[in-house]
């Protein structure tokens, strides 16, 4: 039994759903790849369920896909099908070839047959193959990238996260402190100068990790990279959680160092900045009691440390409604995964 190859199919489906007119650009066909090559798409019924949650974006869209993914796999299963018929005709016609050649040689004292000499071929160079040119396609076979946010906005965004306390070298010239002790001595003696202002701010990131998050790890890998190398933000922690926050939260992507929560907590003041990255259940739409009442319970523990707490959620607000993130928005500042949700977010965690 030949394994299930889902690229063939990812490629088809991916063209015509962008001729039907689907938001899809070179990003989303990149991740799809990504996440199949994860292993998350070993059957055709998998790669239906990934590729939906991935390029489908209303009501509409699933109702559309479900039609493409139809046709694209009638499409696919008539080619092989024609493909293994034609094989087939190939190993008939050599098969009565071979036949053909076994037929015995007329006896040549047979009055009745002329044997005539065969000419003799001349050497002469084979012809030469012409490069190959691919016929022009009439569709849309146009790639564009597109993003929900650009690494170069994030790097933007967190340079708005700060809190200045001056403990710094002092080597900044304070000029109104030189004026005022120049008017108080009557004459000018040497310059004032004051502690250079040091960025003190500390962030917490909380990462939802795999599950209906795996489309979205490229964003949470780029939201770690810019906060931690391309911002000024004295500290920055980061820890990973799937779908719940519980006892137990993780340092590693994949969730295999666990750290009790409360010890998290513990290290958090007044002051500290938390930002939770999560659909929380918008990607597959539904909502749980249980999700919302154990996020409700962390949330309350965690305002006890500080009130500076804001949601990303990668889905746009139209994916909300009538799921759990409907809900926890209403626990907690969310903000959709754009430059001006970023934004509004990183307004909300620095009070």
């Amino acid at each position: 039994m030949s394994e299930f190859d889902p690229y063939p199919l990812l490629e088809t489906l991916f063209r015509q759903l962008r001729q039907r007119g689907f938001n899809l650009g070179l990003g989303e066909y990149l991740e799809a790849i990504e996440t199949v090559t994860g292993g998350f798409a070993k059957t055709s019924d998998e790669l239906k369920s990934v590729l939906r949650l991935l390029w489908c974006h209303s009501r509409d869209e699933q109702r559309q896909y479900q039609l493409i993914w139809e046709s694209a796999i009638a499409r696919l299963s008539d080619a092989l099908s024609k493909s293994r018929s034609e094989g087939q005709q190939k190993l008939e016609g050599a098969s009565e070839a071979s036949l053909e050649t076994d037929i015995p040689a007329i006896d040549s004292s047979c009055p009745e047959t002329t044997l005539t000499a065969q000419p003799q071929q001349e050497l002469a160079p084979l012809p030469v193959c012409p490069p190959f040119a691919p016929l022009e396609s009439d569709g849309d076979l146009e790639l564009q990238s597109y993003f929900p946010i650009s690494k170069r906005n994030m790097v933007y965004s967190w340079r708005y996260l700060r809190r200045l306390i001056p403990n710094g070298a002092k080597d900044v010239l304070d000029v109104s402190q030189t004026v005022k002790k120049t008017a108080e001595q009557g004459f000018y003696l040497a310059p004032s100068y004051r502690p250079r202002l040091v960025n003190h701010a500390h962030l917490l990131l909380l990462f939802d990790q795999d599950g209906s998050m795996t489309p979205f790890h490229r964003f949470s890998r780029e939201l770690t990279e810019t906060a931690l190398h391309e911002s000024n933000i004295g500290r920055v922690d980061i820890y990973y959680f799937h779908n719940i926050i519980a006892e137990s939260v993780y340092r590693d992507v994949y969730l295999t160092e666990p750290i009790l929560f409360q010890q998290v907590r513990a290290e958090c003041d007044r002051d500290t900045s938390i930002l939770i990255v999560s659909d929380a259940g918008a990607a597959r739409g539904d909502r749980r009691r249980k999700r919302i009442q154990a996020t409700a319970e962390f949330l309350y523990h965690l305002r006890q440390q500080t009130p500076l707490i804001a949601w990303l959620n990668p889905l746009p607000e139209n994916r909300w409604q009538r799921t759990s993130a409907e809900i926890i928005s209403h626990l907690l500042p969310m903000y959709p995964m754009n430059a001006e949700g970023l934004s509004h977010a990183i307004d909300t965690v620095r009070g």
